[in-house]
């Protein structure tokens, strides 16, 4: 009867662990109505397990003003996860990245990167690109590089 308990606690706790992983997590994503590229990235994320609370918004310079973008590191679209900032075209496992790290206000791919999520276009290559991440002090850091191809 022990092993039985054991087995099944264990299996609990197993099946829990799983059903934990697969929670989706929630990214506010702030966009421009008519931007059709902004939406591509929202199905990147949720392709990702991400689940994703859309904001049209009538002015985005004042969003990201607001929410401590840079104008250096500015793109179309910002999205906002656990405080932090997520300007443009970022993979998903950057932004998973991200939460994990506490010295960054947030991350950016500068730009529209070809190639990047939510950039990509049929027989066309992808551009090689940065994704920064802006430290508490102000200072821009290369989080990861991606290769044109």
């Amino acid at each position: 009867m022990k092993h039985f308990l054991r087995l099944a606690a264990l299996s609990a706790l197993f099946f829990t662990s799983l059903a934990q992983a697969a929670a989706p997590i929630d990214i506010d994503v702030h966009r421009d109505a008519n931007c059709g590229c902004c939406k591509k990235w929202i199905e990147h994320l949720q392709a990702n397990g991400f689940r994703v609370k859309d904001h049209v918004e009538d002015n985005m310079s004042s969003v990201k003003q607001r929410l401590g973008v840079v104008p250096r590191l500015a793109s179309c679209h910002t999205a906002v996860i656990d405080g932090k900032f997520v300007e443009g075209h970022v993979p998903a496992d950057q932004v998973l990245a991200l939460i994990k790290r506490a010295d960054l206000l947030g991350i950016a791919a500068p730009g529209m990167p070809m190639g990047s999520p939510g950039m990509e276009m049929d027989g066309m290559g992808a551009d090689a690109y940065q994704v920064i991440g802006l430290t508490k002090e102000g200072r821009d850091v290369v989080v990861a590089d991606y290769p044109a191809h």
